[in-house]
C-alpha cells in the first residue's frame, strides 16, 4: 500500500472535502526508512523528477564530530541510548535524525537524516 500525501478527505471542521481531481504520482510518498545498527547497507530510490536518493539501511559507523578540538572520525556505533522520536526505537536500536547514540568516543547525538541523506553525521555531547 503506498503512502498518500496530498490533501485530505475531510476538512478540519469534519465535513466532506469535495475531490476537484484524482490522485498525482508526485503526490506519492514512501513507507519511512527505519535505519538499524549492523553491517552497514544502503538502497537507492528514485526521487522526483528522476533524481536519486539514497537511505542507510543499516549503519556500523558514524562520523563523529568533536567541537572541542574540531575534528571528525569515523567511529562504530555501540548503540541507541535515546530517541526524542519515538522511546520503542531506542529497544529496537532505531536511528534517526535527533537520536543519541554510543559510540566509542562516548554519546553523541545525531545531526543527518540517514533515511534521506545516506550518512550518519553525529556531534560529540
Amino acid at each position: 500500500m503506498t503512502i498518500f500525501q496530498g490533501k485530505a478527505r475531510k476538512k478540519f471542521t469534519g465535513g466532506k472535502l469535495v475531490r476537484s481531481r484524482s490522485k498525482r504520482r508526485h503526490e506519492l510518498g514512501r513507507e519511512p526508512t527505519l535505519t538499524k545498527i549492523g553491517a552497514t547497507s544502503r538502497k537507492t530510490f528514485r526521487g522526483y523528477g528522476g533524481n536519486t536518493k539514497v537511505a542507510v539501511m543499516i549503519a556500523a559507523e558514524a562520523n563523529v564530530y568533536n567541537p572541542k578540538d574540531k575534528t571528525t572520525k569515523k567511529m562504530k556505533i555501540v548503540t541507541v541510548k535515546e530517541n526524542p522520536a519515538n522511546p520503542h526505537y531506542v529497544q529496537r536500536n532505531i536511528m534517526n535524525k535527533g537520536t543519541v547514540i554510543m559510540t566509542e568516543l562516548g554519546e553523541a547525538r545525531i545531526t543527518s537524516r540517514p533515511g534521506q541523506e545516506g550518512t550518519v553525521n553525529a556531534i560529540l555531547l
